[in-house]
């Protein structure tokens, strides 16, 4: 299992933070999501083998919000 936190542009309602949330978890290879509201960043569990922090950037991407940057670690 590999873990990644991605650094998001301005989140400016809860709202965001669930539609991001909600995205990520329908994405195959991801175990687990925590949208950090305050601090613009989103943690998640995933299957390295499966999926990649470029491809979950392009999920947030996707659903309207900006990536400003990914920092992968393998677990």
């Amino acid at each position: 299992m590999a873990k990644v936190t991605l650094k998001l542009g301005e989140l400016t309602c809860p709202s965001c933070l669930t539609k991001i949330e909600q995205g990520l978890k329908q994405t195959d290879g991801v175990e687990s999501v925590k949208v950090l509201f305050n601090a613009g960043k989103v943690k998640a569990d995933y299957d390295a083998s499966v999926t990649t922090p470029e491809a979950l950037a392009d999920v947030i991407t996707g659903l309207g919000y900006e990536v400003k940057s990914t920092k992968a670690v393998e677990a």
